[in-house]
C-alpha cells in the first residue's frame, strides 16, 4: 500500500517551520490558536459518535430488557437492524461528497449532526424492531453526511504545525464515544425496566449536539472559500486563526499563495472535477483504490466482530454475567482509546507503512490464538481457555488501535488532492460502511450457526492483508 506521498500532512511542513508566524509557541497560551484548537476537538465528535454506536451495541446486548422491548428477534432480523446504521450511511456518502464540495464542509456537517440528533431522540421514544430499524438507518443518513465533511474540514482548517497530528487524532477519537457509551449503559444496567437502554440510545445525540454547537466556533474551510472565489474571506480566517489577525504574516501569506496555486492548477488540470477524474492518471487510480482497500480492511480485520458482538463472543468462552460482560467492554475502550491515541502520535515519527504491517501481522497472530483458545474451550470446557480468549482479545485490538484506527480516514485525506478530497472520502467511506454492513448483519448469523469456526475467515482476510500492504 505504498501510494502517493501525503498531499496534506506533508504539504511544506519544513518550508512552516523557517516562516515568521505570530503566533505563541504554546499553543494553549495563544488566543488564536485556543480558539482553533477547541474547535478542531468539536468536530471530533462526529468520530465519537459513531465509535458510541460500536460500543452501544454491545452495551444494549448484555441487557435483557433491550431484547424484550425489541420482541426478542431473530438473530437474522437483529442483525438487520443493528446493520440499520450502515443502510443509513451507504447513499448518504456520494450526496454528502457534492453537498459538501457545492455548499461548504460546515453545512455538511450541520445537516449530518442535525439528522443525527433527531433520530436519537426518536430512537429513544420507540418500541420494537422495525421502528428501531427505522432511527438507525436514520442515524446511518447523517453519520454519512458528517463524517463526509468533518475530516477534510479539520485539515483544511488546522495550523501547519499541528494539521498531521490533527488528521491522525480524528478517528483515534472514535473510543472517546466507545467509553462513553460502556460507561452508561453498565450503569443502566441496574435499572429494573425499559430505560436501561432507552438512556444509552437517547445519550446517542449528545456528539451531534457538541458538534452542532462547535460550529459556532469553527470558521469555514479556507481552501473550499478560495476554491469558490472568496479569497479576501479565506485570507481573514488564515490571519485570525493562524496569526491572531496578522494578515502580513509570513506563513499565513505562503499557505494563501500555497492554497492559491494548487487550487488553480487543479482547475487546470481538470476543468470539471467528476467521478471520472480518479481514472485520468496512474496517480489518481492508485489514490482510488488505496481509499477502497482501506475502507475494507479496517472493517474485515476481524475487529468488525468483537466490535459490534462481544457479548456473544464472552457468552461463547463461558463469560454470562451482563455485569461481567459489561465491565470488560468499558475496559476494552479505555485500552483502546490509550492505544490509538499512541497509534496517532507514532504516526508521524515512524510512518504509515511500517505501522500497517506491524499492526496486521500482529492481529493475524493474536486472532490466530484467539481462535485456538475460543475452540479449547467450546471443544474442553477448560475455564482458563476461556479467561485467555479474552486477554488476547485486548492484545488483538492493541494491535488494531496503532494503524487501523488513527490511519483509516488519516491516510485517504492525506493522499488525496483538494479536488478530489470529498469524493475520494465518500468512495472509502461507502467502502466502510458496505463492509459494517457484513460484519453486522452476517456475523450474528454466522457466529449461532457455527460459532468460533467463522472466525477462521477474518484469518483468511488478515492473511491476505499483509501482502497488500507490503506490495
Amino acid at each position: 500500500m505504498g501510494g502517493p506521498a501525503g498531499v496534506v500532512a506533508a504539504s511544506g511542513s519544513e518550508v512552516y517551520k523557517s516562516l515568521r508566524n505570530n503566533v505563541n509557541p504554546k499553543w494553549i497560551q495563544d488566543p488564536g490558536l485556543r480558539k482553533l484548537n477547541f474547535g478542531v476537538a468539536t468536530m471530533f465528535a462526529s468520530a465519537a459518535a459513531n465509535g458510541y454506536d460500536g460500543s452501544l451495541i454491545n452495551g444494549l446486548l448484555a441487557i435483557p430488557y433491550f431484547n424484550t422491548n425489541l420482541g426478542d428477534p431473530s438473530s437474522s432480523l437483529l442483525g438487520l437492524t443493528l446493520a440499520g446504521i450502515s443502510l443509513g450511511g451507504l447513499p448518504s456518502f456520494i450526496p454528502a461528497s457534492y453537498v459538501s464540495d457545492y455548499m461548504g464542509r460546515r453545512f455538511t456537517v450541520f445537516i449530518g449532526s442535525f439528522i443525527m440528533l433527531a433520530a436519537a431522540v426518536i430512537q429513544c421514544a420507540t418500541s420494537g424492531v422495525y421502528a428501531f430499524l427505522g432511527t438507525r438507518i436514520m442515524l446511518g443518513v447523517g453519520l454519512g453526511f458528517s463524517q463526509t465533511a468533518a475530516p477534510p474540514l479539520t485539515t483544511e482548517i488546522a495550523h501547519p504545525k499541528h494539521r498531521a497530528n490533527v488528521t491522525n487524532l480524528f478517528q483515534a477519537t472514535w473510543y472517546w464515544g466507545a467509553i462513553l457509551s460502556a460507561s452508561i449503559a453498565l450503569g443502566t444496567l441496574f435499572l429494573d425496566n425499559s430505560w436501561s437502554w432507552r438512556i444509552p440510545c437517547l445519550l446517542q445525540g449528545l456528539f451531534p449536539a457538541i458538534q452542532c454547537l462547535g460550529l459556532l466556533i469553527v470558521p469555514e474551510s479556507p481552501r473550499w472559500l478560495i476554491s469558490k472565489g472568496r479569497d479576501q474571506e479565506a485570507l481573514d480566517i488564515l490571519a485570525r486563526y493562524h496569526a491572531n489577525g496578522d494578515k502580513d504574516d509570513e506563513l499565513v501569506q505562503y499557505e494563501f499563495q500555497e492554497i492559491c496555486q494548487a487550487i488553480e492548477m487543479e482547475k487546470q488540470a481538470a476543468k470539471s472535477t467528476g467521478w471520472s477524474t480518479f481514472f485520468a492518471t496512474k496517480g489518481n487510480r492508485h489514490r482510488f483504490l488505496i481509499c477502497i482497500l482501506v475502507g475494507f480492511m479496517i472493517q474485515w480485520a476481524g475487529n468488525g466482530i468483537v466490535s459490534y458482538y462481544l457479548a456473544p463472543i464472552l457468552k461463547s468462552v463461558g463469560i454470562t454475567s451482563s455485569v461481567t460482560q459489561a465491565g470488560i467492554n468499558l475496559a476494552l475502550q479505555f485500552w483502546n482509546a490509550g492505544l490509538s491515541f499512541a497509534g496517532a502520535l507514532a504516526a508521524e515519527r515512524y510512518g504509515r507503512r511500517p505501522l500497517w504491517l506491524l499492526s496486521a501481522s500482529g492481529m493475524l497472530v493474536s486472532f490466530i490464538i484467539v481462535t485456538a483458545l475460543s475452540a479449547t474451550f467450546a471443544e474442553h470446557g477448560i475455564a482458563a481457555a476461556g479467561s485467555a480468549t479474552v486477554a488476547f482479545l485486548f492484545i488483538f485490538f492493541g494491535f488494531y488501535d496503532i494503524a487501523f484506527t488513527p490511519l483509516s480516514i488519516a491516510y485517504p485525506v492525506e493522499i488525496l488532492p483538494y479536488n478530489l478530497r470529498s469524493k475520494g472520502l465518500s468512495a472509502n467511506l461507502t467502502t466502510v460502511f458496505a463492509a459494517g454492513f457484513f460484519n453486522q448483519y452476517v456475523n450474528p448469523i454466522a457466529l449461532e450457526a457455527i460459532e468460533w469456526k467463522f472466525y477462521f475467515v477474518y484469518i483468511a482476510t488478515l492473511a491476505a492483508m499483509i501482502p497488500t500492504i507490503y506490495f
